[in-house]
């Protein structure tokens, strides 16, 4: 699968970049490379948060709803940044990448008021099923307003 995607505003550090390529990663289902349109040495690797994690439901905003033209959540989907590392790989589950799966419009959103971390600790699916980060936090009772993706 390989899809066009295109920020409403720059992602936090790559301005002015707003044209991507997700590319599916041959081999691991969920896992993609989103590469510059405009610059093809700037690239992340990004995983379905559904595949992955499947316990993840951040909240975002009506407006970031109305900016992405999002009537229902499962219009959304949901990407985390990865990070490889010598010791594991995290994931950013505090600024998500939502993306209208329709017509490929998108934002990384900042999570203000949820406990979602930074980087999180990624374990591999099981057989059984995909797994959660072992540093999940917890949910408040008190979600802020908005629509859950």
């Amino acid at each position: 699968m390989t899809a066009s995607l295109s920020f409403v505003s720059p992602p936090p550090g790559l301005a002015p970049l707003t044209d991507f390529r997700l590319r599916e990663i041959a081999g691991a289902a969920g896992l993609f490379a989103l590469q510059s349109a405009e610059d093809e040495h700037t690239r992340l690797f990004v995983l379905d948060a559904s595949i992955y994690l499947p316990q993840y439901t951040p909240v975002i905003s009506d407006e970031h709803a109305r900016a992405l033209d999002l009537a229902t959540p499962d219009q959304a989907l949901v990407l985390v940044v990865t990070n490889p590392g010598e010791t594991g790989t995290t994931v950013n589950l505090m600024a998500p990448i939502v993306v209208n799966a329709s017509t490929g419009r998108c934002a990384q959103i900042i999570l203000d008021g949820q406990d979602w971390p930074l980087r999180a600790e990624l374990n591999p699916p099981s057989s059984a099923g995909a797994s959660s980060p072992t540093d999940s936090p917890s949910r408040h009772q008190d979600e802020p307003a908005g629509a859950t993706v």
